[in-house]
């Protein structure tokens, strides 16, 4: 089973960065140009989830933003991966 990071462990890795917690989440919220920009952001991610095979949770709203979640569903809460998942995502 994949170790549960330490609520210590969570709350420094979240200073660096624009993730925020929610619960058993991270989460973060981007605003694009338009819906086209918003669907093809979400593909890059697709293409990165498939690569890692560590999938978030993704909402489409409005006509440009995205909201994605992350937290590892097996393991029941926040883990490595999902952090590996976050900066690889950033890097988009």
């Amino acid at each position: 089973m994949t170790e549960l990071l330490s609520e210590e462990d969570i709350a420094s890795r979240l200073e660096r960065g624009r993730w925020r917690r929610e619960g058993d989440e991270i989460i973060r919220d981007w605003q694009l140009e338009n819906f086209a920009e918003a669907i093809a952001f979400v593909n890059r991610v697709a293409e990165v989830a498939e690569e890692a095979n560590h999938h978030p949770d993704i909402l489409i709203h409005g006509w440009n933003k995205v909201r994605l979640s992350l937290t590892n569903h097996s393991a029941g809460g926040l883990t490595e991966a999902d952090f590996e998942m976050a900066a690889r995502i950033d890097a988009l």
